[in-house]
């Protein structure tokens, strides 16, 4: 694979990363992602927001939800976030991404990689049912559905863990940008520094 030139020159805050968002439908992964986005663009960073939905629709075409092909959909949108964010870019990945064995290996892809475990218990998922996927799964016409007829194998050790059942959008979207501040990928910018002056 090529190397970047552009890599040598730039400093860890200016280069790019992968926010993973992995967890169950109706999580609120997709929600944060695209409020992070929208904070991240203000920070003056390159965003690019890969759904796991849409890259169902266009990337990933045709695939099924056996194990082979949600890993092969894993690997597809990691080699996309890898190119996106050897360039500099802040790439926010919002995808269930089942297995632990497809995000370790889109882990070892992509290097700069935060993988972030949205995680409100199933029932509150199974409440919101934002896409109506868990009555279609309890009416037997979608049996394969991550957490109901297919297994979710919650990450060991991730950077960050947000439990959306207990905090809202904004502080879900803070903590994330704490975390990036933390790791290096991110100034601690304008809406902090804005903060410090109120107080």
């Amino acid at each position: 694979m090529l190397n970047n030139p552009a890599d040598t020159t730039l400093t860890r805050h200016d280069r790019g990363v992968v926010v993973w968002f992995t967890g169950l439908s109706g999580a609120g992964k997709t929600t944060i992602a695209s409020a992070l986005a929208t904070e991240l663009v203000t920070a003056g960073k390159r965003v690019e927001l890969l759904d796991g939905d849409v890259v169902r629709t266009h990337l990933s075409k045709g695939l099924g939800f056996s194990r082979e092909d949600r890993d092969l959909n894993v690997g597809r949108i990691a080699f996309v976030a890898h190119l996106l964010a050897r360039n500099g870019v802040a790439v926010l990945v919002a995808a269930v991404s089942p297995y632990k064995e497809a995000r370790e290996a889109a882990r070892e892809t992509i290097g700069a990689f935060v993988e972030v475990h949205v995680a409100p218990p199933l029932g509150v998922c199974i409440a919101r049912d934002t896409k109506g996927l868990y009555a279609k799964a309890r009416a037997g016409e979608l049996p394969e559905l991550t957490g109901v007829g297919d297994p979710y194998e919650a990450p060991d050790a991730p950077e960050l863990t947000i439990d959306t059942s207990t905090i809202d959008v904004a502080a879900s979207v803070q903590q994330v940008r704490a975390k990036l501040v933390e790791l290096g990928y991110l100034h601690a910018v304008s809406s902090d520094a804005g903060a410090q002056h109120r107080a």
